[in-house]
């Protein structure tokens, strides 16, 4: 058997993944998480999207409600651009994590991926329960489990001639909702069974990424087939980090590119900078985990493709890997986060 990962154009052999991304969206809503701007610059805000305008977007990005949608004509313009930049910069393949409660658009990543010659993976799986329709709250564990496998071998609900290439992001609030629950145990008993990569959206609170393996690994999932999203927003805590990689699963940073320390969705934190983001990964190399550690941008809001004044899908290979070498990352080190590990998660063997 030859391992293989799923793309929307068909399988590919591992070998020709390349340099990968494992954590973006190129078309989706996030709306919900509307956030109100302050007072005195609400009116910043009804039309954001020029030069003198940019520095509060990138400060309050969900006080935008244009920036939340990464759907419509202008960002899919502004998406596929970006995609074909990433791949003149030597980028092979990105990773599409958009599930359902978050509008994906599966023909559109078939487009970008035929316009840009760049592999796109689709996930299959369901978004936190506040962004599912009144219909899918009603589903049990079982019906899960054969949503997505039927999504992973047979095709897309919408589209019937693409296949997912792995389950996520499967996301959930904190505490874990029942129905957040039961897509994280479904994930757990179908992971062996058709032997795809897996990938979980924790909240923002240091209890989530523990009890979302504890209860993917009790249902039967592997540890080496799961990854674990987010971190660089969730454990800023060196000890619990370290913790958290005894476990086994792949660890994410996939926050690149935001270098903004207020985070609007938990102003108590301080969102770590690219610089801090590195040294974590270093933290985890030099503790002997760099075969764990992925890396992406989790580019959600139009203000960071390029067309908006951010910073694209090319941010991480032009600006990022670079800064790694610089502080002591070796090149086998930085090919093994970017281009090994990512191609070890997604392969099966089917």
């Amino acid at each position: 058997m030859t391992s293989k990962v799923e793309t929307v154009l068909g399988p590919v052999p591992i070998s020709a993944l390349g340099r990968t991304l494992t954590h973006e969206h190129l078309a989706m809503t996030f709306t919900h998480f509307y956030r109100e701007p302050p007072k005195q610059i609400v009116d910043v805000f009804e039309n954001p999207f020029c030069l003198e305008k940019s520095g509060f977007l990138r400060q309050f990005p969900y006080s935008s409600k244009g920036n939340l949608v990464l759907n419509d004509q202008a960002a899919k313009e502004a998406v596929v651009n970006d995609v074909i930049a990433y791949k003149k910069f030597g980028g092979g393949t990105i990773v599409e994590n958009s599930t359902v409660g978050l509008d994906r658009d599966v023909n559109f990543y078939k487009l970008v991926s035929e316009k840009s010659d760049v592999n796109i993976v689709a996930g299959t799986g369901f978004y936190v329960e506040d962004v599912q329709a009144k219909a899918n709250l009603s589903k049990t564990t079982e019906q899960m489990y054969h949503h997505m496998l039927t999504e992973l071998t047979t095709g897309f609900v919408e589209e019937p001639s693409v296949k997912a290439g792995f389950m996520g992001e499967i996301a959930s609030v904190w505490p874990l909702r029942e129905f957040e629950r039961r897509a994280i145990v479904a994930a757990g008993e179908l992971q062996p069974q058709v032997g795809c990569g897996v990938s979980f959206h924790p909240h923002r609170a240091i209890e989530a990424p523990f009890e979302i393996i504890r209860l993917y690994l009790e249902a039967g999932g592997s540890k080496d087939k799961v990854v674990m999203s987010h971190l660089d927003r969730t454990l800023l805590e060196d000890d619990k980090l370290l913790e958290f990689s005894e476990l086994g699963t792949y660890c994410q940073f996939d926050l690149f590119g935001v270098e903004v320390s207020f985070y609007q969705l938990n102003p108590a934190a301080d969102m770590p900078s690219d610089g801090q983001r590195i040294d974590k990964i270093k933290l985890l190399i030099d503790d002997g985990k760099s075969d764990k550690v992925l890396m992406s941008h989790d580019i959600h809001t139009k203000h960071r493709l390029t067309a908006f004044g951010g910073h694209g899908y090319a941010h991480i290979i032009n600006t990022v890997l670079p800064k790694m070498a610089l502080k002591g990352i070796s090149q086998d080190t930085i090919d093994r986060i970017t281009i090994d590990n990512p191609a070890r998660w997604l392969a099966t063997n089917i």
